[in-house]
């Protein structure tokens, strides 16, 4: 049987103004912007242990895990230094809503981009215990 083998793009409509969002994504985030407008994430720069794995799931239709977001989805970005970003972030006066959060796989936290989607940040560790504090 023929299969899904990856997450080939991530492409999503802006409410207001597409350019801004994108130069938002970039400037706090560091999506590096491509000419024809968009970014390109390669798995290869990841230097994360598990070598680059993307989670896939479907959530309960009444399920408040994208709260307090309206969005129907939630993007998970992968990152190098959760808590070297978080200060940036932070540093911008962009709202983290929870974290860093640590657990056996890595550590989270959550914020929304300036049209209210929730965003996932994920460094990835091994699974083990020694990860958690």
């Amino acid at each position: 049987m023929a299969k899904v083998t990856g997450i080939g793009g991530v492409f999503f409509l802006a409410n207001d103004d597409k350019d801004e969002l994108a130069k938002w994504y970039q400037e706090h985030l560091g999506i590096a912007l491509e000419e024809w407008g968009g970014g390109v994430l390669d798995w290869k720069n990841d230097h994360a242990e598990d070598g680059g794995a993307t989670v896939w799931r479907v959530a309960e239709p009444s399920s408040d895990w994208f709260a307090p977001s309206k969005s129907r989805f939630m993007i998970n970005y992968r990152v190098d230094d959760l808590e070297k970003l978080i200060a940036q972030l932070k540093s911008s006066d962009i709202n983290i809503l929870k974290g860093p959060e640590y657990h056996e796989n890595g550590i989270f936290a959550w914020l929304l981009d300036p049209e209210g989607n929730k965003l996932e940040l994920w460094e990835p560790k091994n699974w083990d215990e020694k990860n958690k504090r």
